[in-house]
């Protein structure tokens, strides 16, 4: 079977309509349903993740968001390399090679998962794995901007892209549902605990049993309990009782504090405490869960995908050195692309890595909170949607107008996260408006993805090549984002529970890269309209 195709020319309206359009729609079909995959995998870290605490694995808060960082860092890393790729091997050889590999991560980590004693580098390396599934977008993306003519290349790429970023509502919306079904091995209970039932233990518990419980631990689980109280109650406390012991210090914590570390240690090191406490409680609550089906189910779907790529596709005859392609770093409108594209594809994998984790650490404390993964698969869904929606709609107005939107939209939306106490809140009322705001952040940003992809041909279209090479490396960086968001909005939690100084951080980013793409490619008279 031919790899190459022998003449490709989608511009000649003669060609395109007797033989061209049909390729290349079959091709959009099995790429974009092969990228699905390729999101949902990356992302299922990020579900995953959320999890591994109440089956028993004791993962601290930075190793959990270490967890959801790393296939971003894996996906910026593999994505720079597909940005050379397509020229080299040719469409179907890529997406055939790169779908199978997607079951590395996906049986690895389902095995990992079902036993608790597996250690935290293993499953940091099944993490960077699972950047493969965000690694090969800029080999697909290229290869589609080429299979369309100029005039569709918009809406082509629009509807790849949102469609492929579904994948990541997939993995987080799919992932409740698959864990109650036993696809492979045996189920494992999974502990949770309730705020408000914790604090009700130890209101009705009495001083002395609280001292003998928490003074049977070892002393470096004592600190690490301590740990999740604020430092400055820490101390203030321990200035009072004249003791640095940690018996002493936990007991004469407020009620509420005590109960707030409690509830926030290893759901397995809570459950034993507060049994311990109280034989008759409400707080702890166990289920059986079978969290590897969250990674084995896409499995049968990659293998299935992995052979009618191959059967189906065929590679578009261009052929660049890795030495020829590096002109694109010579021109200046690939560095202002670059930034444009972290500030809107960027923020929409961030947001989508961190947005659980941070439901989690930062309004999980108060009583009867809101379940992540209730909330979390919403965003990438609007994010995807509005992708594609723009997507024709860039082909019509052009992508700068659209980029610069998303500017604003970003940052009116960080400007309230950080005013209005969204991101340091002091109540669950908080929620609804931040949960409001993140969402409307995704949209915006599904409306820059779209206008950014319609403006990078357009911006290039003097050479298709550098284009295709210039949406690869444009997503390359942006892929970088997870990592980004991940680490800085964890350590940001980790230092003072509050993720203020991140969103400070975005609404300066996000000046700089609007004000790039208005004064080239929006403004009246600029160098490069699109």
């Amino acid at each position: 079977m031919k790899t190459w195709l022998e003449k490709w020319n989608p511009e000649d309206e003669a060609y395109w309509n007797s033989e061209g359009s049909k390729i290349a729609w079959r091709t959009l079909i099995i790429t974009t349903i092969t990228l699905t995959l390729s999101f949902a995998s990356w992302f299922m870290m990020s579900v995953i993740a959320v999890k591994l605490p109440g089956l028993g694995f004791n993962f601290s808060k930075d190793q959990l968001f270490w967890l959801t960082a790393i296939p971003g860092l894996a996906a910026g890393l593999l994505r720079i390399i597909h940005t050379f790729l397509l020229p080299i091997f040719g469409t179907r050889h890529i997406i055939s090679f790169a779908t199978a590999i997607k079951l590395i991560p996906v049986i690895g980590i389902g095995f990992a998962i079902m036993n608790v004693n597996t250690p935290f580098w293993v499953f940091a390396v099944l993490a960077f794995t699972t950047g493969f599934g965000g690694g090969d977008f800029s080999s697909y993306m290229p290869s589609t901007s080429l299979f369309f003519p100029q005039r569709l290349k918009g809406t082509a790429l629009g509807i790849q892209a949102g469609i492929g970023n579904f994948g990541v509502s997939i993995a987080q919306f799919v992932t409740p549902l698959v864990i109650s079904v036993g696809i492979f091995g045996a189920s494992t209970i999974f502990t949770s605990i309730d705020p408000k039932e914790t604090l009700a233990v130890f209101q009705n518990s009495s001083i002395e049993k609280q001292k003998e419980v928490f003074g049977a631990l070892d002393t470096e689980v004592q600190t690490k309990i301590l740990s999740n109280v604020k430092k400055n109650i820490v101390d203030s406390v321990s200035t009072a009782v004249k003791s640095n012991d940690n018996v002493i210090v936990f007991t004469s914590l407020p009620i509420k504090a005590k109960a707030k570390a409690i509830a926030n240690a290893n759901p397995k090191l809570a459950e034993k405490i507060i049994n311990n406490i109280s034989t008759e409680n409400a707080a702890v609550k166990n289920k059986p869960i079978y969290l590897q089906s969250a990674a084995f189910w896409y499995a049968p779907f990659l293998i299935i995908m992995a052979f009618i790529s191959w059967f189906y596709l065929r590679s578009i005859p261009m052929k660049a050195s890795v030495k020829e392609q590096f002109d694109i770093f010579s021109n200046k409108h690939t560095w202002y692309c670059t930034i444009t594209y972290v500030m809107t594809f960027g923020t929409f994998a961030g947001l989508s890595a961190a947005f659980p984790l941070m439901i989690k650490f930062l309004y999980g404390d108060f009583p009867n909170a809101p379940d992540p993964l209730v909330y979390a698969f919403y965003g990438p869904l609007i994010g995807s949607a509005s992708r594609i929606a723009f997507g024709f709609v860039a082909d019509k107005v052009g992508g700068a107008i659209l980029t610069t939107i998303t500017g604003l939209g970003i940052l009116a939306g960080a400007i309230i996260l950080v005013t209005q106490g969204l991101v340091a809140p002091t109540s669950l009322d908080q929620f609804p408006l931040f949960v409001t705001v993140i969402l409307a952040m995704f949209f915006f940003t599904g409306i820059g993805n779209a206008g950014t992809f319609r403006q990078y041909p357009i911006i290039f279209k003097e050479n298709p090549r550098q284009a295709a090479g210039v949406i690869g490396w444009t997503a390359a960086i942006a892929a970088f984002g997870p990592f980004i968001f991940s680490k800085l909005i964890g350590n940001n939690i980790s230092a003072n529970g509050t993720v203020n100084q991140f969103f400070i951080g975005v609404c300066f980013f996000t000046i700089v890269a609007t004000g790039i793409n208005w004064w080239f490619y929006n403004r009246k008279n600029c160098e490069k309209p699109s």
